[in-house]
């Protein structure tokens, strides 16, 4: 059983910054992510797209939005589960709240901040006979840990900023051999990114099959191979591997947390944004674009305030004998709380 403070469900850009918050008051925070490195969106779907609305920061790119939370956050040395979706929340008799993981993992904690965005993030599957028989054992919709694919043929579908990044690390004297499918002549990731694709291409390193498409895969038990068509041709052919990576982006749902009895309006939470942003259940409050209320704007800065203020009403929860003074970083320096 892991025990903390704050158990916060989502580990985007405002997941982070809870913790960031949290820390200055001596909350320990941990938190639960179904994607399997920290920074939801930010991190897995668009790494490189530019933000204009962060202050201070004319623009940055999402990515580097996050290792500069990641970095913020540090010294109070959050926890995360990663790769696991929260399916289940109890309340005990001391007001605690138990919160299991679809693999099992169980946290126990007094409040619980849900920070999930735009919810679970499920991969979009190609609608391929047997898929799902495969799904980690050959076939992956992210990459947990690159050292999998050291050395290795991998094939990887996909035009957008994930599958361009992936491809373009992994020609890089990491795997044996690259081959990338694209269904379209034109991609939807960053121009940098497209440019070294295109260049690793020319230049051996990828294996590159535009306008074609994955549409039956073979092995027995694991992964053997992939079937590929070219849209203009009717010829097939096959290329024999233990490793596709389908990285056809996510698809946002608000999953089990629907069921947890918190009020749900059009797939978002209602909560109270006169105070601390709190659920309809006590403890339990919910913050960035998960959230809605009169005048909610879907913003990442508008999520930071919601879990400032959400922070403050967990810390009374927390302690509700003892006194918050609120402090200035400017005058005390993160280790001096």
């Amino acid at each position: 059983m892991i025990t903390t403070d704050i158990l916060i469900i989502g580990a985007g850009p405002v997941g982070l910054f809870t913790v960031f918050e949290a820390g200055l008051l001596k909350l320990r925070c941990h938190l639960i992510d179904a994607l399997p490195i920290p920074g939801g969106q930010c991190a897995e779907i668009y790494p490189k797209k530019p933000i204009y609305d962060i202050p201070a920061f004319p623009k940055i790119l999402a990515g580097d939005l996050i290792e500069n939370l990641k970095a913020q956050i540090a010294p109070f040395k959050p926890g995360f589960t990663l790769g696991e979706i929260a399916v289940d929340i109890k309340e005990t008799d001391d007001e605690q709240f138990i919160v299991t993981t679809n693999k099992g993992t169980q946290h126990k904690a007094p409040v619980v901040a849900i920070a999930g965005g735009l919810g679970v993030f499920i991969p979009r599957r190609p609608q391929i006979e047997r898929l799902r028989n495969y799904e980690e054992k050959g076939i992956n919709y992210f990459v947990k840990d690159p050292e999998v694919y050291r050395n290795k043929k991998v094939v990887i579908s996909g035009g957008g900023d994930s599958a361009l990044d992936w491809a373009i690390f992994m020609a890089d004297d990491f795997a044996a051999d690259v081959t990338l499918i694209h269904r379209s002549q034109n991609f939807r990731a960053h121009p940098d990114s497209v440019q070294k694709t295109i260049d690793l291409a020319e230049a051996g390193k990828i294996k590159m099959h535009l306008d074609s498409e994955v549409f039956e895969i073979y092995g027995n038990g694991v992964l053997k191979g992939v079937k590929v068509k070219h849209k203009k041709e009717d010829q097939a052919f096959n290329i024999d591997t233990e490793n596709w990576l389908p990285l056809f982006g996510l698809t946002p749902k608000l999953g089990p947390i629907a069921n947890w009895g918190l009020d749900i309006q059009k797939n978002a939470i209602k909560v109270d944004n006169t105070l601390d942003y709190a659920t309809n259940r006590k403890g339990i409050y919910a913050i960035g674009d998960v959230n809605t209320y009169p005048g909610k704007l879907k913003l990442i800065l508008c999520g930071f305030h919601e879990a400032t203020l959400m922070v403050q009403s967990a810390f009374k929860r927390i302690y509700p004998d003892k006194r918050n003074v609120l402090k200035y970083t400017t005058v005390n320096g993160v280790n001096g709380f």
